[in-house]
């Protein structure tokens, strides 16, 4: 039987909303499996939210970087949050935001690229050395369109171009750079905000779209709903849910009266030509990373040679 711990149950209730005990009792019957327990209580109706669960932050920077009709994000990991307010990492993260704007975002090609007479993996293993801490380039993305736009926003910015979120938009337009851009920005920070999956529902992983299908299914199957009234209701439902994590249909932040999909059709007037999204990257540091969890004192025991 799964060990049931308060920190799972605190995860749980954070990114549900369900009370304590619900949480417990979602836990144990799932032994312990976060993304069921999750299910289980949505399928009750005990979660008012479905919040992605379990980000476990690793420490380091989001660096962002674009350059006209080219956008990079890349993220470098260390063991502390003081290494991300230090100024020879942030140099560092700076620079592989750099070598990727210009060889690409394989992680790779970016630690064999050579910057001055030295390469990029040379650069962090010197880094490492000088700083005391573990470094890792963990990955990085590119975006690039033929004519218009990429923009980006950085969140939680320690240092210009780096910090603990970083988005890159990619415009394609004709129209006015200078107002492609602000309209590009407008909608990194939207993304930074309201996190979308996906441009638009043929975009979303067919698991997923699938898993939420099953979820209201079966919610509703509970609560004794003829078959033919489900099948409605689960149609009605993704709607919704198209409207909570597709980009287009989300409701803009800058204006919730309009969706983004109307928001860009209405700034094309003032761009001076159609816009299309051509895609956008949104990564928050130390996503999906586990984190193991210390105990301080007990560290500062075994480091005593004490027990």
């Amino acid at each position: 039987m799964a060990t049931i711990t308060a920190a799972m149950v605190k995860d749980l209730r954070e990114s549900t909303g369900a009370g304590m005990m619900d949480c417990k009792a979602a836990l144990t019957e799932n032994a312990g499996d976060m993304q069921a327990a999750q299910d289980w209580l949505r399928k009750k109706g005990l979660s008012k939210a479905a919040k992605k669960a379990g980000r476990v932050a690793a420490e380091g920077l989001i660096g962002a970087l674009t350059s006209g009709t080219k956008g990079v994000l890349v993220e470098v990991n260390s063991e502390t949050d003081f290494v991300a307010r230090n100024e020879q990492f942030q140099g560092l993260v700076k620079m592989i935001a750099q070598v990727a704007l210009h060889n690409g975002a394989d992680v790779d090609t970016i630690k064999a690229a050579k910057v001055g007479d030295v390469t990029v993996e040379t650069a962090i293993s010197d880094a490492i050395a000088t700083i005391g801490e573990n470094m890792t380039l963990r990955r990085a993305a590119s975006l690039e369109v033929g004519k218009g736009v990429v923009s980006s926003y950085v969140h939680n910015a320690v240092v210009e171009g780096a910090g603990k979120i970083g988005v890159i938009v990619a415009l394609e337009s004709t129209g006015k750079t200078d107002e492609l851009a602000v309209l590009g920005r407008q909608l990194a920070m939207h993304v930074a905000a309201a996190k979308p999956l996906a441009l638009d529902p043929a975009g979303l992983d067919p698991e997923t779209v699938k898993r939420e299908k099953d979820v209201l299914a079966d919610k509703y199957r509970q609560q004794g709903k003829p078959e033919n009234v489900i099948e409605k209701i689960v149609d009605s439902g993704l709607k919704t849910y198209y409207k909570e994590v597709c980009l287009l249909d989300q409701a803009f932040i800058h204006d919730s009266g309009k969706s983004v999909a109307q928001a860009v059709k209405e700034a094309e007037g003032k761009v001076g030509g159609p816009i299309k999204i051509a895609g956008f990257v949104n990564y928050a540091l130390g996503e999906g990373i586990e984190k193991q969890e210390s105990d301080f004192a007990a560290e500062v025991a075994a480091a005593s040679g004490k027990k």
